[in-house]
């Protein structure tokens, strides 16, 4: 958040130029002696430049420390080095040039900045080091950074020096806490007092900024500098005589002062609580106040959250603020008008990960639930990943009610009844907040808690006939199953007939060019896993009952039973994919549905029950065909794409023969009629002739000869596309255009197809020499060069001339093409221009139309491509050749070996593509078996080879051949200590990012993690039978399953709790294979995974038990070995597991223990002994009332009429009653404008003084722990519906929702007030 008063405060004053009282003391004489105010200006003007020179000099210091901890040669050192020490000299200097002119005269000063510039423009001349060099940031070092040994001195004095400057800095703030008396109003020396405030106000300002800039400086003077002193130093400056920019200027430096734990603990004991609370009281006029108030605390929090050690308990944390502070706190987020409410919301739902307690002990939680069912939209998402946090642990979750305090985020959806359509906004922010929870752990078990309770409210909202916004409800489902609606959706839902529409014939000849890698058949996803969850879950909890009921509103159906009808269906179909046969059968067996459709005594529901069978038949029937699966697509014999095809494909070959079969007549009659041999125009050819005599009878080789030697056909035709005509070359490159290249090409393949068009092309005709020309324009070797080349950038994208590169393309797919090729010396041609620096599209270019097929130059080509100088051409090679590789039916050794190649390149990014396309090409398991024979070494790619080695493990052959280069040992004890922890890192990042609503669908991590569950080294390992081998000579799998079954309910120690997960994903990937099973059965684990997986109190343990189940169900002696448990593995129609696995118990595994909320607890009693006084009983008693909203307009009145009479006004300026108040706002809630109202009833002026007098009326004023209020007392506390009542709680449940009463333990259960209707006409202060 911008800082406004550190901008106010650096334009006010530089950090340099403050000086302390002593120094502006001895400047006040010599600022006397100069009568002129321009004299005085051009004096700060002279000073402002020293101190843009000590700054300029200290920002050079720190990026050259900063700099000689990067990898330098030793020149660059060298140069560094003398950099800091001449800005180290030129620091002290100025220094005490500064301090010179702080007690000099102006003329003096005068001569020391006249001289400055040169001096220090002298000495860097002198040391041989040009000014123009340095060219280092302005940044503090990195902490803990070990400085040269030489420097050490100097730094220390530094330090010594910055320290002296911050002591003398607590001196003058000290010396100017002189109280200043308020003079009487319309007095003469009225003026020359607040003057004198004003200055003070200025002189705090300055020094503290000053103070603020040397803490910014130096860390180490934050560790040296006493605190406590700090703040008394800083405690006038937070008067309410101060401005509003001195006391946020104090804030500010309290802030900066705060550097670890310890000293946060240590401002918690010193007495700023009173100030803060009072500054967030403070109007919007207050922002820059307010705004360092927030800062501090905020600064607080993060000093809190800082991980001392590794190893701890969730929420042990404390964070040190009072309860007062607390509640001033909430009630700043609890105000929707505050323009800091949005940062104090955000600030509490971290406070509330860290200390729970705290929060909870001042309202806090009640107010966070609030704002996520009724607050800010865009803080929804925020607070329900707080509150999942605090559900996943049993200890934080004690503080919530079950059934009432987090089903709040159900309400704008379970509520929705009779709100109307401008309802309809709240209702979809809800969708999002309630699918964020439903696709978490911690969600879902405790939605489901108490027999599902919330999850059947939310689907019974589909029930309610009248409810309009029941569509918002459907699409948050379609979305919760992530359902993707492709376009032909709206035609079902608009009631139109599916089967009018056909598939697209650019989709089907997409399906038929795309080449997908063949892939294992068990390919399990984990979000396919949690979704089989989500599916049971609402079946079970009546979802399909719910959309037959919509079904039932309407027999002519509407869009919103079209919709239900989808959603039925969609239902249907992902049940017989992820869930078992016997538990999708229960689903898809929609009895209800089939009860409607024969009922034959009332015809409305033979016709609902009718018209959604036929309408979830004709989805089912017309799903595969206007949506097929792309990655099980394949070409079938039977399908009508292949039969039109192969027909399209016979009359080309009929017509091709009948072509060759043409009489004389016929050909010469075809050979005019192509206008070719009647004009060179070639907008007048008949361009569909020439294509059908190209491509058919030009095939036979006596017509070929006739066109050639006879007609000159041909030798017209090829003069068309020679470049230096200007003909083809010159026409643009618009899509009508296109054709004459892919003419070009073809009549290529025609010539090369008999030894006369060889020989025309050889030897009759100019094309290639002219084409060969054209590329020696620019042949750097050639010494000529063009002006206006043929194959400029510029023709080559907007003329036909990139043409010639797919006809040399088209050369090179025959053999004698590519002699053709050698003999014009193209391929000499092709090297030379790997050579140009700023012309990679033209070897780009080559390499793309060139054919590889044809072991030769084509070949040389690429590999040079590969090894070119230029970045960008390497990236593209690879890219090529990569598509070559994923392209070809077989795996082919030499593509494979020059893409091995590239993972050498110096160019990260060209070894990250090399390694992306291997990983992508080592799928297939004849590839990886030719890569592994090769035997690259990858110990130089670090992270990025580790996937693919990983591969390699799967393989014996791959195995063995890093076992011998000892990547297995090596590896396997860095997976055994760490790895294992990164591996749950990855997998739960990728399930919350891929669950997210808010996820862009181009995310770049969710893409590169597809949902399969990412290779794991241990299950890599136990794929090959040396790789159990190693595994149970080293012990690992023995020690996971002691783990596990000593810390597998483990509840409390987040770090055990992390590691318990990397075991059991560990363990789970070893028994998804079926060498790894036989650990599993050995150790007897699997038992103890279901022992977790039925009673653990953390929901994401039992999450991970449930995806680790599914790996162990992946092989069918697993599947076998679940099913006697009562775990049910899906299978796919031939009976092979797909890796998804459902507990038939369902309950069981969703359903968390219940628990009792616990009992706030405070710190001690906080009970105040009575006030002996009627008018401070009445004042406090009607304060006490403002907390409750129904009669808090009567007590702000009463305490109006108070404060008019003379005789409260003492009780209004009295200490002992201004801290009742506060203990009243301190341990209430009150909203923030009775807060602001509280405080400007009195008249006492919050200083020093005053705070030392509230600390003694806290320790007198506290009442000791058996104190017992009289019945009398407890009488007199009156209100307008009669005598007090007391609540056990500070909070109030009601309504209202902001109805909070006073705290007040003394119970008379002896005398019960009996509470009548009748009005009360004692008003509190004014009774006569």
């Amino acid at each position: 958040m911008p800082t406004s008063i550190d901008q106010e405060n650096s334009g006010t004053s530089h950090p340099a130029n403050v000086l302390s009282s002593s120094q502006s003391t001895a400047l006040e004489p010599t600022n006397q002696l100069h009568d002129s105010e321009g004299t005085n200006r051009d004096y700060d003007n002279q000073l402002d430049t020293l101190n843009a020179l000590l700054e300029r000099e200290n920002r050079i210091k720190e990026g050259a420390e900063r700099f000689l901890k990067l990898p330098l040669n030793e020149t660059m050192r060298l140069q560094v080095e003398s950099e800091l020490e001449m800005a180290t000299g030129e620091i002290e200097s100025l220094t005490r040039k500064i301090e010179l002119g702080a007690s000099s005269s102006q003329f003096v000063l005068k001569q020391l900045i006249h001289n400055a510039p040169e001096t220090s423009r002298g000495r860097r001349r002198k040391n041989g080091v040009p000014v123009n060099r340095r060219k280092f940031a302005g940044q503090a070092p990195p902490v803990g950074v070990r400085f040269r040994a030489d420097s050490d001195d100097r730094d220390r004095d530094d330090f010594r020096t910055a320290l002296a400057q911050a002591n003398a800095c607590i001196k003058s703030l000290s010396s100017l806490s002189r109280p200043i008396t308020s003079p009487p109003p319309a007095s003469s020396p009225s003026s020359t007092s607040s003057i004198s405030a004003a200055d003070n106000d200025r002189s705090r300002i300055d020094i503290m900024n000053r103070f603020v800039c040397i803490l910014q400086r130096s860390l180490r003077v934050r560790y040296e500098v006493n605190l406590p002193e700090v703040v008394q130093a800083i405690i006038p400056a937070l008067s309410d005589r101060c401005s509003m920019r001195c006391r946020a200027a104090a804030y500010r430096l309290v802030r900066h002062a705060l550097v670890d734990s310890d000293s946060a603990e240590e401002l918690h004991k010193q007495p700023l609580e009173w100030f803060i609370v009072k500054s967030l009281a403070r109007d919007n006029k207050h922002a820059r106040e307010r705004e360092q108030v927030i800062k501090l605390i905020r600064t607080i929090v993060d000093i809190v959250s800082e991980p001392r050690d590794r190893r701890g308990v969730n929420g042990t944390k404390t964070i040190p603020l009072s309860e007062p502070i607390m509640r001033a706190f909430v009630a700043v987020a609890e105000h929707a008008e505050d323009p800091f409410r949005p940062i104090c919301v955000q600030t509490l739902a971290e406070m509330i990960l860290i200390d729970i307690d705290l929060v909870a002990r001042s309202g806090g939680i009640r107010f966070l639930l609030h704002a996520l069912g009724e607050g800010p939209v865009e803080a929804g998402p925020i607070l329900a990943a707080t509150f999942l946090h605090i559900i996943d642990s049993p200890r934080t979750r004690a503080y919530l009610h079950l059934g009432t305090d987090l089903e709040i985020a159900l309400s704008a959806i379970t509520d929705a009844y009779g709100k109307g359509a401008d309802h309809a906004d709240r209702m979809r922010s809800c969708t999002k907040i309630i699918q964020l929870m439903l696709r978490t752990w911690s969600g879902l078990m405790y939605f489901c808690l108490g027999d599902q309770h919330a999850i059947k409210s939310i689907v019974n909202t589909l029930r309610i006939p009248s409810l309009e916004t029941r569509e918002i409800v459907l699409d948050m489902f379609f979305d919760l199953f992530n359902i993707k609606a492709p376009q032909w959706y709206k035609t079902f839902i608009d009631g139109r007939r599916l089967t009018m529409y056909r598939k697209p014939r650019a989709f089907a000849d997409q399906l038929a060019d795309q080449k997908l890698p063949e892939k294992a058949p068990e390919t399990l996803k984990l979000t396919d896993q949690y979704i089989a969850l989500l599916v049971l879950v609402f079946a079970d909890a009546g979802l399909i009952d719910a959309l037959t009921a919509m079904l039932e509103e309407c027999t002519t159906g509407s869009n919103l039973s079209r919709k239900a009808t989808l959603l039925m269906a969609e239902v249907m179909h992902m049940a017989n994919r992820v869930l078992p046969l016997g538990v999708a059968a229960k689903i898809q067996a929609v009895p209800r549905v089939f009860n409607l459709a024969a009922d034959y005594n009332r015809g409305e529901h033979r016709i609902v029950g009718t018209s959604a069978l036929s309408a979830i038949d004709s989805f089912n029937r017309n799903r595969l065909r206007l949506q097929p699966s792309v990655r099980n697509a394949r070409p079938r014999a039977n399908s009508a794409e292949d039969a039109v095809r192969r027909g399209q494909r016979q009359v080309e070959q009929v017509k091709i023969k009948m072509g060759m079969q043409m009489d004389d007549k016929t050909f010469q009659s075809s050979l005019l009629e192509t206008q070719v041999m009647l004009t060179k125009d070639s907008a007048k050819w008949n361009f569909e002739m020439l294509q059908e005599l190209i491509e058919g009878p030009l095939l036979n080789p006596k017509r070929l000869e006739e066109a050639i030697k006879v007609a000159r056909f041909m030798r017209r035709l090829l003069s068309f596309f020679h470049p230096f005509t200007h003909r083809f070359s010159d026409l643009p490159k618009k899509q009508p255009n296109v054709r004459w290249v892919r003419l070009g090409c073809s009549l290529l393949t025609t010539l090369l197809a008999s030894p006369d068009g060889i020989r025309f092309l050889a030897s009759e005709d100019d094309l290639l020499k002219q084409i060969v020309k054209c590329f020696a324009q620019l042949d750097p070797f050639n010494g000529t060069s063009e002006s206006d080349p043929m194959f400029s950038k510029y023709r080559l994208s907007e003329t036909l001339t990139y043409g010639y590169f797919e006809m040399l393309g088209t050369l090179s797919k025959h053999a004698e093409g590519i002699e053709l090729m050698e003999k014009f010396k193209f391929f000499t041609a092709f090297y030379h221009l790997s050579e140009l620096r700023d012309r990679e599209d033209l070897i780009t270019a080559v390499i793309t139309n060139l054919d590889y097929t044809i072991d030769g130059h084509p070949r040389i080509v690429l590999s040079k491509a590969l090894t070119s100088s230029d970045v960008r051409t390497r990236l593209y090679a690879t890219n090529h050749l990569g598509d070559l590789i994923r392209d070809s039916i077989t795996p082919v050794a030499w593509t494979l070996r020059l893409l091995l190649t590239q993972i050498y390149d110096q160019a990260p990014e060209v070894c990250e593509l090399a390694i992306q396309f291997l990983e992508d090409a080592c799928d297939a398991m004849e590839v990886l078996q030719l890569v592994v024979e090769m035997q690259p070494t990858m110990d130089h790619l670090g992270e990025i080879g580790h996937p693919l080695l990983l591969k390699f493990m799967s393989t014996p052959m791959g195995f063995r051949y890093l076992y011998s280069a000892g990547y297995i040992d090596r590896e396997m004890d860095m997976w055994f200590h760490d790895r294992n922890i990164y591996y749950v890192v990855e997998v739960e990042i990728f399930l919350s990012k891929v669950f997210s609503s808010e996820a862009a669908e181009d995310d770049e991590d969710v893409l590169a993690f597809d949902g399969v569950v990412p290779p794991h080294f241990y299950g890599e390992m136990s794929k090959t039978e040396l790789g159990c081998q190693v595994l149970s000579e080293k012990g690992h799998f023995s020690e996971f399953s002691h783990f596990i079954k000593q810390h597998g309910l483990e509840s409390e120690d987040l770090e055990l709790i992390l590691k318990l997960k990397s075991i059991l994903w560990a363990v789970g990937n070893v028994g998804a294979t079926e060498g790894g099973l036989p650990f599993l059965e050995e150790e007897e684990i699997i038992p103890a995974i279901l022992e977790i997986a039925g009673h653990s109190l953390i929901p994401s343990v039992r999450g991970t038990c449930f995806f680790v189940l599914g790996l162990i169900s992946s092989t069918s002696q697993g599947a076998e070995i679940l099913d006697d448990y009562r775990w049910e593995a899906t299978l796919s129609p031939l009976g092979v597991p797909t890796g998804l696995c459902i507990p038939l118990d369902l309950d069981k595994f969703i359903s968390l223990p219940a628990w009792d909320p616990v009992g706030i607890k405070r710190d001690g009693d906080s009970r105040l002994i009575p006030p002996t006084s009627h008018t401070d009983l009445e004042v406090i008693s009607a304060i006490e009332n403002l907390s409750n909203t129904v009669i808090a307009n009567a007590a702000s009145r009463s305490l109006a009429r108070m404060k008019s009479r003379p005789e409260y006004r003492s009780a209004f300026s009295s200490p002992s009653v201004f801290f009742r108040a506060l203990h009243a706002i301190s341990t209430q809630r009150y909203r923030l404008p009775v807060r602001r109202y509280i405080f400007d009833l009195f008249t006492a002026e919050l200083d020093g003084e005053l705070a030392l007098e509230l600390s003694a009326c806290a320790n007198s004023l506290r009442a000791p722990p058996m104190f017992k209020q009289s019945e009398a007392h407890i009488n007199r506390v009156v209100s307008m519906f009669g005598l007090k009542h007391t609540r056990g709680a500070s909070e109030s449940d009601d309504e209202d929702d902001d109805m909070d009463d006073t705290v007040d333990e003394a119970v008379n259960d002896r005398n019960p007030v009996m509470i009548t209707l009748r009005p009360v006409s004692r008003i509190i202060g004014f009774d006569k």
